[in-house]
Parts: C-alpha cells; structure tokens; sequence
C-alpha cells in the first residue's frame, strides 16, 4: 500500500460553458487556478535559516526588522503600513552590525566554561567583589555572562517551565 499522490488541481467550481458577464453581480465564479507556493515557502526558510547562522550576534534586530517588515507589507494600506520604516532600519541596523569571528566565538564559549566553576553563591560573591573593583567597561563580558547563568539556573516554580 502507497500513499497517494497530492491533488495539485483540485476543481471547486468549474469553468462556465461561456464566460461570465461582469456587471452580473451573481453569475457563476471563474476559476483561477492558485499559485504554487511550495517552491516560494522553501526558499523563504532556506534564507530564513542561512541568514540565522551567517548573523549570530545581530539576530535580534534582524529577527524584529524581519518582523515588523513582514507586518507592514502586509498591511499595506491599514495601520500597520506604518511599521515598514522601522523594521527597515531595523533591518538595515543589522547589516552595519560587525559580527562575531569565529575566534571571538570561541573565547566566549571558553570564557563561559571557566565561569560556570563558580557554581556556589559563596564564590560567585566573591567574584562580584572582585569585579567590583574594575570599571564596568572592561568587565561587561563577564557580567553579561554571569547574569545569563544566573537567569538560566534560577527556579521561577512554574512547573514545566524548565530550570
């Protein structure tokens, strides 16, 4: 036994033995045959995913502008035609965005290896000391990082809503 095969050209109403006169508000329905959208649907999340991997660090602006974008072309004509300007520049803001090197990428995944040690809430108090006593500037890496972690590992008591 085989599945069976899609049914591309499904008739719902058929074509009139003559054609329809247009100021006739209730003649019978032309049928317009629908455009093939499976080609379009694939390149759409082939460039969604290749443009994922090729901008890892400007994904968020990317991710609204793409959004509000989308939005605004398709409500053109209502209010929310307004939103194409910004998710333009939004859009335009993540190409100027420089991204990460692949060496840059993995100092970071290093750098968050060897702070993961500092798993009791003794050390990482000392650790804030420590970098308390450095500028914000040189240590926003660090407690970005550390925030992050700390975020992940907090229970909120949602059950389900993970650790």
């Amino acid at each position: 036994m085989r599945l069976r095969p899609p049914r591309r050209d499904l008739v719902v109403f058929g074509p009139p033995a003559e054609p329809a006169n247009r100021s006739d508000r209730y003649s019978a329905l032309q049928y317009i045959r629908p455009a093939r959208t499976g080609r379009i649907r694939r390149l759409i999340r082939i460039g969604a995913l290749v443009t994922v991997i090729a901008v890892r660090p400007r994904w968020q602006p990317l991710l609204i502008g793409t959004t509000l974008t989308v939005l605004g072309l398709i409500e053109r004509q209502g209010v929310f035609g307004v939103f194409i300007v910004p998710g333009l520049l939004l859009l335009w803001c993540a190409l100027l965005t420089p991204g990460d090197t692949g060496a840059d990428h993995e100092r970071r995944c290093q750098l968050k290896r060897e702070l993961a040690a500092f798993s009791t809430p003794a050390q990482r108090c000392d650790l804030h000391a420590t970098l308390d006593r450095y500028p914000d500037s040189i240590t926003y890496e660090i407690r970005n990082i550390l925030a992050d972690q700390a975020v992940a590992s907090h229970n909120n008591g949602i059950p389900g809503a993970g650790h």
